[in-house]
């Protein structure tokens, strides 16, 4: 810290406020301004960080600039959005999660650092980590999915991954959490609308995935753009101060999010950009991104009293001690200077995307069509997504080449090259043109098999895509639907950022999969699940709905007064659908036959500091190997404030061979069953817990028992 208190001493206050600024290299676009040249900017000490510049010779360029030709050469935290992959692209948030496997969460992350870093990066921003529970918003495809534990296990792996063990070493970059906090819940689903929600549901929904972060060593969060009750995050000194550095114990950088300070004036809660950079600084955000609110506005704030010298040094101080804590001043060339990036078939990255792409995939129906025998020799793909390359990379993905992803099209001719295999288009992704559907027909006509690639492109998830009706988009249902009156066995594989509304498409085809967006070997994994190389064990991390009126929809809702009955008209239910999702969350099929049983616990009584052991038995009915995934989720069916039907809290994996079994225990402390009382002071309130284990988030699938929370010991379990 001394090298970081005598460098504040010797700054002007424009070379202070340069450190708290971000400016956009112009490589891509990410928000609704770009700057100009900035090299003057970073030679006068102006400039402090830039983002949107990748490649070792750029990187190295402009980090020259600052530390050759400004007057206290001070480098540059250089940030790009590796959301899922740097150059070689792995499968998006949701699609990830539902690997449920922290290893391979953290691998991504790893390699991820490592193609950041030799690109001359020292800082991403990533991970994401928004719950998201209403498919219309299309940033639920970066993200983690429904779950919370699952978002904390995320945070930590990634953060773990991207940061190493020493955040000084050349392949290690900063990992920057996003976004705090709540952003995942807008209004009606509505990228960057109104947050509302209760302060119960902040701190046991949303609060804690970056709690785990923080935990993890997380150097940096960016804010979120929404407000939360009327508070713009960018601005709420409440959860970035007292919250979130003071409960949370974060002492890292915030950096904002793009321009997002100066749209606090949009929030109305700034009246000038004087005004916005004080309420930014006040509450605790470090880097101004792209918004010129601190260089334009902080020399005001000043004059006018609204900030103090201090407030700015101590942020000066943060954005300074994460330099240093890179190795930045002791070399700031050491990242970008091993150029060996490549995304070749045969290199290790593209080997793990591989391994990753194709255990993401979720098998979501299969009526014995799949895997695909040799004996079916003619082989109709059709749709828009057939043999779109771009499109596999998905959004976020913009050091990731257009031409490296592997199309289904060559992947399936790999894998089957002895089939004769018909492409087809048919349509377009988003047009209403129909001019291609009778020869895309007639080739399902001709064939044995009928393959239909339908979903949406990348653009249409992520950042600024939300969709009112996330259903097929353009005329796509109506051409499958044409597809389907044939009568042919048909597969259906759905790219999507977001869980789609396929009711009818699931009761009509012969087997469907979620293959979401699954990055550079999404054509190979994705052959690689339908030929049989490899057992589907992708689980879904988020509920799947049957029609837009259910959504928001999860798993984790609290009991109703009324629970649904259909042969009771006053309870809580529609009049037109049934209550339960088309697919309920850890849903997912396999080629194997595995059934769970014999769920035990050690002990029936457990006193508040000790913990549960619980024991199942996962059983290989079938023939071929393959992998279950089990959630442990508990109940607490009696406390002072009503708790969710299940909350999930453990996830194992069993391997047991065919016709074998295996044991899974998970062990988990009584001091996870705590949550926010009447006070929202966290605590453990004895009594009665249920047990809930199974493969999915199904009620009726569950096997279940109960124990009980005291201060002393007992042997007795309750079963249900």
């Amino acid at each position: 810290m001394r090298h970081v208190d005598e460098l504040i001493a010797r700054m002007t206050l424009d070379e202070k406020i340069g450190q708290l600024n971000m400016i956009t290299a112009n490589f891509v676009i990410t928000g609704p301004t770009i700057a100009g040249d900035s090299t003057e900017g970073i030679r006068a000490g102006l400039i402090g960080n830039m983002l949107n510049l990748w490649g070792a010779e750029a990187a190295h360029a402009v980090q020259k600039l600052a530390v050759e030709e400004s007057r206290l050469g001070i480098p540059l935290l250089l940030g790009f959005d590796t959301v899922h992959g740097q150059r070689t692209i792995f499968p998006i948030g949701p699609a990830e999660a539902g690997i449920f496997d922290e290893q391979i969460w953290e691998s991504t992350a790893r390699q991820a650092a490592i193609e950041a870093a030799e690109d001359g990066l020292n800082m991403v921003f990533a991970p994401m980590l928004d719950i998201a529970r209403d498919p219309r918003w299309g940033r639920l495809a970066e993200g983690p999915g429904e779950d919370t534990y699952v978002a904390q296990r995320i945070g930590s792996a990634k953060v773990r991954g991207f940061q190493g063990s020493d955040l000084s070493a050349a392949e290690s970059v900063v990992a920057t959490v996003k976004h705090f906090c709540a952003y995942g819940a807008p209004t009606a689903g509505r990228e960057y609308a109104s947050v509302d929600i209760s302060e119960r549901t902040l701190r046991e929904v949303y609060l804690p995935p970056f709690e785990a972060a923080v935990k993890a060593g997380a150097a940096a969060i960016m804010p979120a753009f929404n407000d939360v009750a009327g508070i713009p995050m960018t601005a709420h000194r409440y959860l970035l101060r007292n919250v979130l550095r003071g409960e949370l114990g974060f002492e890292g950088v915030l950096v904002s999010d793009y321009n997002a300070i100066a749209e606090l004036l949009n929030h109305g809660v700034a009246a000038d950009l004087a005004e916005a950079a004080a309420l930014a600084l006040k509450a605790g955000v470090d880097i101004d991104m792209m918004a010129n609110a601190y260089s334009k506005g902080l020399p005001e704030a000043l004059r006018r009293g609204l900030v103090s010298m201090p407030e700015i040094d101590a942020s000066v101080r943060r954005v300074l001690s994460l330099k240093e804590r890179l190795g930045l001043f002791d070399d700031p060339f050491r990242r970008g200077r091993k150029v060996s990036l490549t995304v070749s078939g045969d290199s290790p990255s593209r080997a793990l995307a591989r391994d990753v792409a194709r255990h993401s995939i979720v098998l979501l129906k299969n009526d014995g069509l799949l895997p695909l025998t040799m004996e079916r020799r003619r082989i109709a793909l059709l749709g828009p997504l057939a043999d779109a390359r771009s499109e596999m990379n998905g959004p976020w993905s913009a050091a990731g080449q257009a031409s490296d992803p592997v199309t289904i099209l060559e992947g399936l001719s790999s894998a089957l090259p002895d089939c004769d295999i018909i492409c087809e288009q048919g349509v377009s992704l988003s047009e209403e043109d129909r001019s291609a559907i009778p020869l895309a027909l007639e080739a399902a006509r001709s064939a044995d098999i009928v393959i239909l690639a339908v979903g949406e492109g990348a653009r249409m998830s992520g950042e600024a895509a939300s969709r009112s009706s996330p259903g097929l988009p353009g005329c796509q249902q109506e051409f499958v639907d044409a597809v389907l009156d044939l009568g042919k066995p048909t597969i259906v594989l759905l790219s999507a950022g977001r869980p789609l509304l396929i009711s009818s498409i699931v009761e009509r085809a012969s087997a469907v999969m979620a293959t979401w967006w699954l990055g550079t070997e999404a054509g190979n994994a994705i052959a690689d699940i339908l030929v049989g190389r490899f057992n589907p064990s992708g689980r879904l991390s988020v509920t799947w709905p049957r029609e837009l009126g259910q959504v928001p929809i999860f798993y984790a809702q609290r009991p109703s007064g009324r629970p649904a009955n259909t042969d009771d008209h006053y309870t809580s239910k529609y009049l037109d659908i049934d209550v339960t999702p088309l697919f309920p969350f850890g849903y997912g099929l396999s080629y194997g036959n595995f059934t769970v049983e014999n769920l035990r616990l050690e002990s029936g009584s457990v006193p508040v500091d000790g913990q549960i052991i619980m024991s199942v038995d996962v059983v290989n009915n079938g023939g071929v190997p393959g992998e279950e995934t089990i959630f442990l989720f508990l109940r607490d069916p009696v406390a002072s404030v009503a708790r969710p039907l299940l909350e999930l809290k453990r996830f194992a994996k069993a391997r047991p061979a065919p016709g074998e079994r295996s044991t899974v225990r998970m062990t988990l402390p009584v001091s996870d069953l705590a949550f926010p009382g009447l006070d929202l002071t966290c605590a453990v309130e004895p009594g009665e817990f249920e047990v809930c284990v199974g493969t999915s988030a199904d009620p009726k699938q569950l096997l279940r028992t109960r124990f009980r929370v005291t201060s002393g010991g007992g042997d007795q379990i309750s079963h249900s």
